[in-house]
């Protein structure tokens, strides 16, 4: 997530969040009936689809950027059996897509990606509006606005937009997972792999056999979706919390004059509190903004991101079956420890900036 939403325009006044030489200039006119009309058009469909659109279109350019990072940490979070020699060493990604351009030529630091843009455009679209949305329903004035709040309505973004493009993540990591040179499965031939593909392992108790088979199948595209919900939480949750706070950090009293903008636009008055702006940010500091955010809350969420890379590879290694996320976990602390856990974790920091940026 994490992903897109950083630089979100949601940002909305916090309590010390803008100085007093922000009252200077103040418009000619009144612009109390124009502040309600923003309001108003914050849940207008025009502003739905073009904030949608902002958000898809940075989604893809961003994941485009870093996708043959992301293809060598699922590679590495799965425990890929050809690729297991380059964990753990500092030089291990570089020798990963050295590798990976000797066997599979320089579209294979690609594989999987057709699956990433055709899930990344709804996923960031769906979460870039939801945020807004969700945030002017729960914080309507100043004194709603906590870091609980916050925390939901990031939260209950990333949830929605997970739960809606969940299938076309199973896809992705699947196809980015497989490196023989021949015989590769396409995008049709790997959902068809998929839905065709065991019920449970057998040690946990229980399988799918009480289950129509078509929705056994269709169940397979949600492998690992319980590890991916709890990860959300504090994946959303910390990043929006963090980016908020370091915003008002960096927006404080004794900051202000190096890292806001010197020429504020922002009107007041009478207006409402969702027509109120934050003073913007210099470049560089919403970077660091951005930066930090994405910092912790990868960090935060990182273990259930491996545990559900395993959980989503599940049926194309071994035996096919299902583990649940108690056998991941137990399966991935035996083999690797506490480690096994923050396998590729190096890979997720460097792709923050350009995410963020």
């Amino acid at each position: 997530m994490s992903e897109v939403a950083l630089s979100s325009k949601a940002m909305v006044m916090a309590a010390t969040g803008i100085p007093e030489h922000g009252k200077r200039n103040p418009p000619p006119i009144s612009r109390t009936p124009g502040s309600a009309t923003q309001l108003k058009d914050k849940k207008s469909l025009d502003y739905v689809l073009r904030s949608g659109l902002a958000g898809g279109i940075a989604g893809c350019a961003a994941k485009t950027l870093i996708a043959p990072l992301d293809r060598v940490k699922i590679l590495f979070q799965a425990s890929n059996p050809q690729f297991l020699k380059y964990t753990g060493s500092w030089f291990g990604v570089v020798n990963a897509v050295k590798h990976i351009q000797r066997n599979e030529g320089a579209f294979g630091l690609y594989r999987g990606h057709s699956a990433t843009l055709l899930r990344i455009f709804p996923y960031a679209a769906i979460k870039f509006v939801a945020y807004e949305q969700i945030r002017a329903v729960l914080i309507k004035s100043k004194e709603q606005e906590t870091p609980f709040r916050r925390f939901t309505s990031g939260s209950l973004a990333g949830v929605t937009s997970v739960f809606f493009t969940y299938p076309l993540e199973v896809i992705r990591v699947r196809l980015a997972f497989e490196t023989k040179r021949d015989n590769k499965s396409g995008l049709l031939d790997i959902c068809k792999r998929i839905h065709s593909e065991g019920g449970h392992s057998t040690t946990s108790g229980s399988t799918l056999s009480h289950v129509p088979k078509l929705f056994a199948g269709f169940s397979n595209f949600y492998r690992g979706f319980f590890p991916t919900l709890l990860g959300m939480l504090p994946y959303a949750g910390v990043s929006f919390l963090t980016h908020d706070m370091m915003g008002d950090w960096l927006r404080s009293a004794k900051l202000a004059k190096y890292t806001t903008d010197p020429h504020p636009a922002t009107p007041t008055g009478d207006q409402g509190y969702e027509s109120k702006r934050k003073v913007p940010l210099k470049i560089w500091a919403e970077l660091l903004a951005g930066g930090s955010a994405g910092l912790c809350s990868q960090t935060a969420s990182y273990p259930l991101e491996v545990i559900r890379r395993r959980m989503q590879v599940g049926g194309a290694v071994g035996d096919g079956k299902f583990l649940r996320m108690r056998e991941t976990t137990r399966a991935i602390y035996e083999t690797s420890g506490i480690r096994g856990f923050f396998v590729g974790l190096s890979i997720g920091y460097v792709k923050i900036i350009p995410m963020t940026a």
